[in-house]
């Protein structure tokens, strides 16, 4: 099973080893390159089955009118243009990311869909984020975990702004079923850098996603790692043959 968190003072970008230290510059550099193509790509790269994950996750989140929704690493709005809805006049939905490029492209995106009025835009650390206790309902993350330096911290940090009875959804690439594992591998590095060369100019942030996503804990890793962050009643859902999972667990 993949371990995380265990070296203090160095750290994977892709199958690098870098210092802890500078992860987070070199995945901005990443998302800086690609944010203005990143929906295109997210298309292209899933064949459009990412909307179908994404629409599963937001209705597990089953997110009620007045809820206060937190939808981290949340990028160009994906996912907050459907939350935001389901929260209502009374709710609130805040888009957060660690990177002002993808939040600007959501920006644009969700005032050009107008989605305003329950809805905050903020540039966050997902390792320190800086809300109060229990502030949430629910809190999404799509896409985003396999990304953060200490994912433990992250998760921590998620439990403690998330209200007694709240719910939290990771959305994540994920270990995928073994007969389908030589066709993905050589799908994700022949043919995911092709894309990002054709499409962003910048085949080798798409050999870090390729990379990262085998980094990233396994499904039963991450599940051990959100009960002992203290989420209850955890679970998860593989998707597309265990290619994506989403990981559910409460706090009560």
């Amino acid at each position: 099973m993949t371990r995380t968190d265990e070296n203090p003072d160095t750290t994977h970008f892709g199958y690098q080893d870098v210092p802890t230290g500078e992860k987070a510059d070199l995945v901005k550099g990443v998302f800086d390159s690609v944010a203005s193509r990143y929906d295109v790509m997210n298309d292209l790269m899933s064949g459009g089955l990412h909307r179908l994950w994404k629409r599963f996750t937001v209705e597990q989140a089953d997110v009620r009118p007045g809820h206060r929704v937190l939808d981290l690493a949340g990028g160009t709005g994906d996912l907050a243009i459907k939350l935001a809805p389901a929260a209502g006049d009374d709710g609130l939905v805040v888009l957060a990311d660690i990177n002002a490029a993808m939040l600007e492209q959501g920006r644009r995106r969700l005032v050009d869909a107008g989605v305003s009025g329950n809805l905050a835009i903020a540039q966050v650390d997902a390792e320190r984020l800086p809300f109060d206790d229990a502030s949430f309902d629910r809190i999404t993350i799509a896409f985003g975990l396999r990304n953060v330096t200490h994912k433990n911290t992250a998760l921590g940090s998620m439990y403690r702004v998330l209200k007694p009875g709240g719910k939290a959804l990771i959305l994540e690439f994920s270990t995928p079923a073994p007969a389908i594992r030589p066709a993905y591998d050589l799908y994700s590095f022949r043919v995911l850098p092709l894309l990002g060369r054709l499409v962003t100019r910048d085949p080798d942030s798409y050999q870090y996603l390729a990379e990262s996503i085998r980094k990233h804990p396994d499904q039963e890793t991450l599940l051990a790692m959100m009960q002992d962050t203290g989420f209850e009643r955890c679970r998860f859902h593989n998707l597309s043959a265990g290619i994506v999972a989403l990981h559910v667990g409460y706090k009560f």
